[in-house]
């Protein structure tokens, strides 16, 4: 049995039910999209995947370091105009 008839990556719950065995031997590959009521509602991907798209890469602290706006010229002085008036 097919996917449903969106593609091969994509199921509906019925047939997701009916062969969650091949959509997970399928997910290990690619990911595996499973549609209710016609449109997507999750995606199945493969623990490695999902390890990969999870695992934190490094803190903020190396991020805004390896940035490199670090090294531009910006003006980044606060504005010190005063407040204005509004009415409530």
């Amino acid at each position: 049995m097919q996917p449903s008839s969106y593609d091969e990556k994509t199921w509906t719950v019925a047939n997701a039910k009916a062969k969650l065995s091949e959509v997970i031997d399928r997910a290990q590959s690619v990911p595996q999209t499973i549609t209710r009521n016609g449109k997507p509602s999750v995606v199945v991907v493969s623990a490695e995947e999902w390890q990969r798209k999870t695992t934190r890469k490094g803190t903020l602290a190396e991020f805004l370091m390896a940035s490199p706006l670090r090294s531009a010229e910006l003006d980044l002085e606060r504005q010190r105009d005063e407040p204005r008036d509004l009415s409530l």
